[in-house]
C-alpha cells in the first residue's frame, strides 16, 4: 500500500517496514542556481520528491548593539542575531567566523551579553500553523532549537567563544564555560518544548564533535560536559511530545558516544558518514535502537564518483541498512563539486532500489 511521505518517513525512522525508503538532499547556493537553470523550478524537494520538510520561527524585530564585542573587527561585514560575526570569503562555508564573547572572562560577562530573543512569543506565533500546513499535505516537519547553529549547544556555544578558547574554558575556566553552556541549553530546553507543542515531527539536534579520526574531545569530556545538557534537552522535548523523534547531527567520527546518545532517548543518527564510519556496523550494532539518517558520502561519492557509482552505493546501502530505518541523504550539503548527474543519479537509485 502507498503511504504518503509523512507516513513513509515516520514509519521507517520508528524502525517499521515503510513501501519504500525515503530520501533527502540540500544544495548549496551554487547548485541551487544550476538546480534552477536545468529544472525551470524553484523547489528541490517539490521537483525531486523529497519527504522532509522543514520549519522556522519568524525573525527577530529586536535590534542588539555589538559594537562592544565587534567594534575591534571592522572587517566585519556582518553578524548573526546571536552576535557572531562574518568576513566573507566569496564561497559558501568558507566565512571567516569572528566570536563575540572571544574575551570573556567571567559568568558575570555571559549573564550581561545581549542574548537574542528567541523565545519571545510573537516569533513563535506562525510555527503550529505552518506544521499543520505541511501535515495537512501529507509532508513530515522537521525542525531545530533555533541557535547559532541550528540545535546545537557545543556549536552555539564556540560560535561565541571560539572552539580552541571554549574547550581551554571546560578545563581552566569551569564557572565561565558552565554559565555560557547553561544560558544556551536552557535556551534550547525551551525552543524544544516550542517546538513540540506546535506539532513537529522530528526534533533536530546537531553537534560536530568527530573528526576524521576521532573525536574532538575525550568521550569522557563529552561526557562530563554535554551528555547531560543533550539529554535534559531530549527528555524536556518528550515530555511535551512522547511520539516526538529526535535527531543528533555530528559529521566525523562519534561512535564511543553512540550508546550515550541511545542511553539519553536518541532516534535517529546523522549523517553517518562512511569516510569515519562503516554505516553497515553501526545498523549490526545499533540497528535495533537506531534509525540512520544519509550514509551517502560528500567527501567519496558524490562529487567524485560516476553516476554508476553513485547507484552502486545507493543500492549497497539499502541493502545493508534497509529498508527499515533508513532516510538515504548525503552526509552533507551538496558543493559546487557535485555533477548534476550524480544528483539524478542519487534520486533515480533511491526511487529504483528503494521499494519494498
Amino acid at each position: 500500500m502507498s503511504m504518503s511521505p509523512r507516513e513513509r518517513v515516520l514509519t521507517t525512522l520508528r524502525r517499521k517496514r515503510p513501501d519504500r525508503v525515503p530520501k533527502e538532499f540540500s544544495l548549496s547556493p551554487a547548485l541551487y542556481e544550476e538546480f534552477k537553470r536545468r529544472t525551470g523550478e524553484d523547489s528541490p524537494a517539490d521537483y525531486f520528491r523529497l519527504e522532509p520538510r522543514h520549519v522556522g520561527i519568524a525573525a527577530s524585530r529586536s535590534v542588539r548593539d555589538f559594537t562592544a564585542y565587534l567594534g575591534d573587527v571592522p572587517e566585519v561585514d556582518h553578524h548573526d542575531e546571536w552576535g557572531v560575526g562574518a568576513i566573507m570569503a566569496g564561497f559558501h562555508h568558507f566565512e571567516r567566523m569572528v566570536h563575540p564573547l572571544r574575551k570573556a572572562e567571567s559568568p558575570r560577562e555571559i549573564a550581561a551579553y545581549p542574548w537574542p530573543d528567541v523565545l519571545a512569543p510573537y516569533r513563535w506565533q506562525g510555527v503550529a500553523d505552518a506544521v499543520e500546513r505541511w501535515h495537512n499535505r501529507g509532508f513530515p516537519v522537521c525542525a531545530g532549537p533555533p541557535g547559532a547553529c541550528e540545535g546545537a549547544v557545543y556549536e552555539t556555544c564556540w560560535y561565541l567563544r571560539g572552539q580552541e578558547q571554549l574547550l581551554i574554558d571546560l578545563y581552566d575556566n569551569p564557572d565561565l564555560a558552565t554559565a555560557l553552556l547553561d544560558t544556551v541549553n536552557n535556551t534550547m530546553i525551551e525552543a524544544a518544548r516550542w517546538l513540540a507543542q506546535a506539532g513537529v515531527d522530528i526534533l533536530r539536534l546537531g553537534d560536530d564533535v568527530g573528526s576524521q579520526r576521532a573525536m574532538l574531545m575525550s568521550p569522557g569530556t563529552w561526557r562530563q560536559w554535554f551528555k547531560p545538557r543533550l539529554g535534559a534537552l531530549m527528555k524536556a522535548a518528550k515530555a511535551v511530545k512522547p511520539d516526538m523523534l529526535v535527531f543528533f547531527h555530528s559529521d566525523g567520527y562519534i561512535e564511543p558516544i553512540i550508546p550515550d546518545l541511545i542511553e539519553i532517548g536518541l532516534d535517529i543518527l546523522n549523517p553517518v558518514q562512511p569516510e569515519c564510519m562503516n554505516p553497515a556496523e553501526l545498523k549490526r550494532k545499533y540497528g535495533d535502537r537506531l534509525a540512520f539518517w544519509g550514509a551517502i558520502g560528500t567527501q567519496t561519492t558524490m562529487p567524485h564518483g560516476r553516476p554508476d557509482e553513485v547507484r552502486r552505493v545507493v543500492k549497497e546501502r539499502i541493502e545493508t541498512l534497509g529498508p527499515e530505518g533508513v532516510l538515504l541523504a548525503p552526509t552533507h550539503v551538496l558543493e559546487p563539486d557535485v555533477p548534476w548527474e550524480n544528483i539524478v543519479a542519487f534520486v533515480e537509485a533511491v526511487e529504483a532500489y528503494g521499494v519494498v
